[in-house]
């Protein structure tokens, strides 16, 4: 999946990064964190704007960017044999 957010509109790149990457909240010495996206077991971030998104996991990511009206396109794809880092 990939994604194009106009780089003027200010407040919906920063509802898009929110959502993709998640946010922190330090209120009163407490620390909140809320998970993006991204955090999820089945997406991997692959680069800027672009993600890989199982297809069970697609389905909120698109439901959010129609939401936001930003311009995006899924391209099908698939990842070979994971191979350990010490192979």
């Amino acid at each position: 999946m990939t994604w194009d957010v106009d780089a003027r509109d200010s407040s919906q790149c920063a509802r898009v990064r929110r959502f993709i990457f998640g946010y922190t909240l330090h209120n009163n010495g407490k620390v909140y964190r809320y998970e993006g996206f991204v955090e999820r077991e089945d997406v991997r971030y692959l680069g800027q704007s672009v993600l890989f998104v199982t297809e069970d996991a697609l389905a909120p990511l698109r439901r959010f960017l129609r939401s936001e009206r930003v311009g995006h396109v899924i391209t099908d794809a698939w990842l070979g044999s994971v191979m350990p880092s010490w192979a």
